[in-house]
């Protein structure tokens, strides 16, 4: 440490001793820490039943200060982002790991007192929440008496049920204090590359419930004075397989926070701290305002509704922790956004299947996170970005689905997997409200789990103990918007600002080095505006013992159907080769795989001798790999958008040229019709050689498609009757009949509306395997093992709806009801509207 970071430190240490005394002084008084003397729970209780009397944050009704003097009141609040940001980007520098340096998995907030966010900086902004339920617990379960909050204390935290996404997001929480009150909170978080699982990497597959999860850190106190505990840096450590990356995560951590704390303290000592004060309740007043706003003015009021469904196979899979936990689940995700008149809305999840023996379950922070991170990229995407959009939503989570399990045995490694997919329609019920109000340059198609994690460990170059988990994945497809294509491998919907990395800086701390990393072909979803391409590597396996990978994607199953007639992405598959002859092949300069462009063309297969393994699935227990064995690390593209035969022919040649489209699939999807004049490329891609179009032979096979689709169209009536006969004759696989009576048994009007669109008999029951009811049987008998003793308002919503009651969010999946049956633009749900929406635009 340099002069003046040591006089730095000790100028920090000297004021948290000064703020202490001031503490423990207003302690001896029977004061808390909160604002007036009221402890923090007091303030809390105060600040929500204001909110909720009046319908405004804390009661504001009158921005005092951003009507007094805007201009400043926008100053303020610019400085203290701005303050955010730069805490990030400088303290990801001190990072070592690429996750963190390369893809920016990291993120800093300001909170006030109670927990609620006043600003975040850029990164993975699905932490505008998730630090906030953390505080909040610490508040509601009395942290303020035990262990105390004092000045210069420091908190961790990454347990999903307090609030968190998944174990591996490790947060730091450090209280910022003025004259013995406590003005705010500083958090940041990041995503580790290992957590101590039962596997290797940060987001083991294989665990059946949180005790394989890793280590688990519930909202504990870590250090004091701004230095940690020696028992916690031997312990947390010591419980991961990259020991040396932890620590310097935490210390990118406690450096941004630190940053945040100083640029607070300098702050208030040019305003005061009642302007402070002022400016933290209006900001997120102003953040609540703003959402309502922007809703009220792209979203007609109403109800939208549709579904999602992703796979997530383990049966007949190696390595799975229990026996019972070999199963295949279908992750079901009904959802309805209520947007009201007055702008704000609701989402439900109500229909939800019930949570899994896997690592994909979800708690009501990591949805909430999860909408939040989907909701920067639509509704809000601006700066003034904090929990005001949380006080103008209401979320109802069923109790004991995926989505709220309410219940501390479930694993969470990797939530997102099911998190991600249950956003797709979302992002098309926002779509279908800009559409109707004319929003179009807003209307995206969607993005939704376009993952694979290449994950795995062992003993790497080194001869260390090590972890892998490649971050590549934070640049994939994008969704189509309805003006233009999807960026190809351009970001991922949980980071928006994501990057591939370096393969160079891979190299350096994973034993895989690349043999070719290059545009995938066809992931993109056909439409009259495309979906953005994916991306491959393959990689290869060199100087490892005991050395473990695995594949966690989506798989047989598209999450979303792209928007308006466009495409899905493509779904994923498995592609390894172990026991190769790659060092052979090296020796003796012949060819050797360094893509799968095209997986039926049998190229990879010509190129390599092994036992090849190429399965249409996304996720794969860990299984153990060798010196020169492969694995393809694939990365997704977005769906499409609109009728692929509306596309432009040259738009077609011009994908196919850029390596985004085989000539094969343009005739295939697009009926685009092109022939190759010369096998050298002169365009960006090299694989294909150059083409020119066929306009003749183009528009006579789109008139022949066009033709056979009227040919093979039928009324909605005869494939209902078609499908209705099938559910009547129960002629679906097991995993699916098993899905939906998971939703049956969770929510009686979820079952009731089933049994009413399908026309069944009221003592219809599914005839399940005796496999699938005892899966069933085992989770519906778990009962709930809740994690907050002390809910607040807000969180008493998760938990006080039983399966047989009517939810507080309405529920309107209805046989007799559709959307164009909306007869005005009035909320649709019970009590008083405030009004119809107008036309603003």
């Amino acid at each position: 440490m340099s002069s003046t970071d040591q006089t730095k430190t000790e100028e920090r240490r000297a004021d948290a001793r000064r703020e202490l005394a001031n503490v423990r002084e207003k302690r001896q008084r029977g004061e808390g820490i909160g604002w007036n003397g009221k402890t923090l729970r007091e303030q809390l209780a105060k600040l929500e039943d204001k909110t909720e009397a009046t319908g405004h944050y804390n009661g504001l009704s009158t921005l005092t200060l951003k009507r007094d003097d805007p201009i400043r009141y926008e100053q303020l609040y610019a400085r203290l982002r701005g303050d955010l940001v730069t805490a990030r980007e400088t303290s990801k520098e001190v990072s070592a790991t690429p996750i963190v340096e390369q893809e920016g998995e990291l993120c800093y907030g300001l909170f006030t007192p109670e927990g609620d966010s006043i600003a975040v900086s850029t990164g993975i902004i699905v932490h505008i929440h998730t630090m906030s339920e953390a505080i909040k617990f610490m508040i509601n379960h009395d942290y303020e008496e035990n262990p105390k909050i004092e000045p210069g204390d420091i908190f961790v935290n990454n347990d999903p049920h307090v609030g968190d996404v998944h174990p591996c997001d490790l947060m730091t929480l450090v209280p910022i204090f003025h004259d013995g009150e406590l003005v705010a909170w500083a958090g940041g978080v990041n995503h580790v590359i290992d957590t101590g699982a039962i596997g290797p990497g940060s987001m083991n597959v294989s665990q059946a419930s949180r005790f394989g999860d890793g280590a688990y850190y519930t909202a504990r106190k870590i250090g004091e004075e701004f230095e940690l505990y020696n028992s916690w840096k031997k312990e947390y450590p010591a419980k991961t397989r990259t020991p040396d990356f932890l620590k310097l995560d935490e210390r990118t951590r406690m450096t941004g926070c630190l940053m945040i704390r100083d640029a607070v303290t300098e702050l208030i000592g040019s305003i005061g701290v009642d302007t402070f004060k002022q400016l933290s309740r209006e900001a997120v007043e102003d953040g609540r305002r703003g959402f309502r706003k922007r809703i009220e003015k792209t979203m007609l009021p109403g109800t939208y509704r549709g579904a999602s469904f992703v796979d997530a196979l383990y049966e007949g899979q190696a390595n799975v922790t229990r026996d019972y936990a070999n199963e295949n689940h279908l992750m079901h995700a009904p959802s309805e956004l209520h947007v009201r008149a007055d702008g704000s809305f609701q989402v439900s999840f109500e229909g939800a299947n019930k949570w899994g023996w896997h690592p994909y379950n979800c708690t009501p922070a990591a949805i909430q996170g999860g909408v939040w991170v989907m909701l920067t990229q639509t509704v809000i995407p601006n700066e003034l970005v904090n929990d005001g959009a949380y006080y103008a939503c209401d979320f109802h989570l069923p109790v004991g689905s995926w989505a709220n399990t309410q219940n501390t045995e479930t694993a969470h490694a990797y939530a997102w997997h099911f998190l991600v997919s249950a956003w797709a329609p979302l992002w098309q019920h926002l779509s279908r409200g800009y559409y109707a109000r004319g929003f179009w340059e807003e209307i995206n198609a969607g993005n939704a789990n376009t993952s694979n994690w290449l994950q795995g460990g062992g003993i790497d170059q080194f001869d260390k103990l090590h972890a892998v988990n490649s971050f590549e994945a934070a640049c994939e497809g994008v969704g189509a918007r309805y003006v233009e294509d999807g960026e190809p491998h351009a970001s991922a919907v949980w980071n928006p600002e994501g990057d591939m990395g370096d393969a160079e800086a891979w190299e350096r701390v994973e034993p895989l080095p690349f043999l070719g990393r290059a545009v995938k072909p066809n992931t993109g979803g056909a439409g009259r505006r495309a979906g953005g391409s994916g991306f491959e590597s393959m990689r290869t396996v060199k100087d490892v013992s005991r050395w473990l990978l695995y594949e966690m994607g989506n798989g047989y199953m598209t999450s979303d159907g792209g928007l308006f007639g466009g495409y899905p992405a493509a779904s994923g598959y498995i592609l390894n080769a172990q026991d190769t002859d790659l060092q052979a092949r090296f020796e003796n300069h012949e060819d050797y795989p360094q893509h799968d462009l095209d997986p039926e063309s049998g190229e990879f297969e010509s190129k390599i001798d092994g036992e090849i393994t190429r399965r249409p699935e996304g996720i794969s227990t860990p299984k153990e790999f060798d010196d020169y064995d492969l694995y393809l690390n694939y990365l997704r593209g977005g769906s499409g958008l609109g009728d692929p035969l509306e596309r432009e022919p040259e738009a077609v040649l011009e994908d196919i040229h850029d390596g985004y489209v085989l000539p094969r699939h343009a005739k295939d999807a697009y009926a685009v019709v092109v022939e190759k004049v010369d096998d050298e490329a002169q365009h960006n891609s090299a694989v294909h050689g150059e083409y020119e179009l066929d306009r003749e032979a183009t528009e006579e096979l789109r008139a022949e498609r066009m033709a056979e689709r009227a040919e093979k169209a039928q009324p909605v009536s005869e494939w209902y009757e078609d499908e209705r006969e099938r559910i009547h004759d129960q002629e679906l696989i097991d995993d699916v009949k098993k899905t939906y009576e998971s939703s049956m048994r969770m929510s009686k009007q979820f079952s009731d509306f089933y049994h009413e669109f399908w026309e069944l008999p009221a003592d219809f029951e599914w005839d399940l395997s005796e496999k699938a009811q005892r899966s069933l049987e085992g989770r519906f008998k778990s009962g709930t093992k809740m994690k907050w003793d002390n809910p607040t308002h807000g969180h008493e919503t998760w938990l006080d709806i039983g399966r047989d009651d009517e939810p507080r969010v309405p529920y309107t999946w209805h046989a007799d009801r559709s959307i164009q049956e909306l007869s005005t633009p009035t909320a649709s749900f019970g009590g008083v509207t405030t009004g119809t929406a107008t036309d603003d635009d």
